[in-house]
């Protein structure tokens, strides 16, 4: 997924930092190296190779909603704990965004708080609103897209993909490709979202991607809040979730969701009775990416930043690239000769440049989200 021209940075900068791998990228250590818990860089702690002594001392990782088939958490979690020892442990690995914040929020002081953050930007903007994020900048900040991260360091966007529609051809006898065949009563009952859109990134792309294709815009989500409110209303929509449960059980037969995770799908359930298909419907097309943080209070301090700078290197984002998630650094490494092509070439082909909501209008279409889904979908 490449960013626009007019919306993206030069991503040339840390393209030696991409190429090379993490130990070279640490910085000129400071004179006085600092506290983990304090660092905005590794050059803070006294340089990368500092930075994993101290993250293997922690010993742990606290981690929360990194559903293993999610854009490869479960190859990242592997290989994080292979290279460095370091444990990982995943607290409600099924929720969403907003349980993430509410976490951070009630877990302040306890050994058992998030450490990091993977949610939608939208989430993680709502975060750093309320000085929930500890600022860091991994090695190669300066080559993610200016628009895929704070400005204050504080989250940056890791991977991203398309809102696809997936479908059980076993069950379906004609697939839907577009938004518009959703409401076909031939899908009564079985047309699901991936999360509710309050509470879940996933499910706020659903809405948004709904709206851009019933004449709705950035700046105006209310279509796709209206659209959903019709798809109930015809006895099309299905209250579960389209998730990797709901999918497997054939609870969901129909799902809205990230096309990383419908291929996922597609590839883990092809013994079993499920033929999964995939479209990306051409009259919503949205793309988002997700991002990463640190929790201010994370009781891991060092790890959670050696967590970061394995997401945002080479082989991290190559990991992404391997469960069909597009890396945000999937330039840059193409650039530098980095970049997993076989794994790249299984992405299916969208036509066009992606282009993203403004943090202005994001945060207005949340807002108008939170205010009307539930009296409009769920009655």
């Amino acid at each position: 997924m490449t960013a626009p021209p007019a919306r993206a940075a030069a991503v040339v900068g840390g393209l030696a930092c991409v190429a090379l791998g993490l130990s070279a990228c640490g910085g000129t250590p400071h004179a006085i190296p600092q506290k983990p818990s304090v660092a905005t860089s590794a050059a803070d702690v006294g340089g990368m190779d500092a930075l994993i002594a101290a993250a293997k001392r922690e010993g742990a990782l606290n981690g929360i909603a990194l559903p293993r088939d999610w854009a490869n958490n479960g190859g990242l979690i592997d290989g994080f704990g292979k290279k460095y020892g370091i444990k990982v442990t995943v607290a409600i690995p099924e929720g969403h965004s907003q349980d993430e914040i509410d976490a951070m929020q009630k877990g302040k002081g306890r050994p058992d708080a998030p450490d990091v953050l993977d949610m939608g930007d939208t989430f993680a903007r709502s975060a750093a609103r309320q000085n929930l994020l500890a600022p860091y900048r991994v090695a190669v900040y300066d080559s993610i897209p200016s628009n895929q991260k704070d400005p204050q360091g504080r989250w940056s966007n890791n991977y991203g993909g398309y809102v696809s529609i997936g479908c059980d051809a076993n069950r379906v006898r004609i697939c839907p490709r577009t938004f518009a065949d959703l409401l076909k009563p031939e899908y009564k009952g079985k047309v699901a979202v991936s999360g509710d859109p309050t509470r879940a990134g996933s499910g706020f792309a659903d809405v948004y991607a709904a709206a851009l294709a019933n004449n709705g815009s950035f700046q105006d989500i209310q279509p796709g809040i209206d659209f959903f409110a019709e798809l109930r209303r015809r006895g099309n929509f299905n209250p579960a979730e389209a998730t990797s449960t709901g999918v497997g059980t054939g609870r969901t037969p129909i799902g809205i969701g990230w096309d990383f995770l419908n291929l996922g799908y597609a590839d883990r359930f092809r013994s079993r009775d499920i033929n999964w298909h995939v479209a990306i419907p051409f009259d919503g097309t949205f793309a988002q990416y997700y991002a990463e943080a640190i929790n201010k209070d994370a009781p891991h301090p060092a790890a959670a930043r050696l967590w970061l700078e394995y997401l945002f290197s080479t082989e991290g984002q190559n990991l992404r690239l391997a469960g069909y998630a597009r890396p945000v650094l999937m330039d840059a490494m193409e650039h530098s000769g980095t970049l997993d092509r076989v794994a790249a070439a299984r992405l299916p082909t969208v036509e066009g440049t992606p282009e993203f909501p403004t943090d202005a209008q994001l945060e207005k279409s949340q807002q108008t989200v939170t205010q009307h889904w539930a009296k409009a979908v769920r009655g």
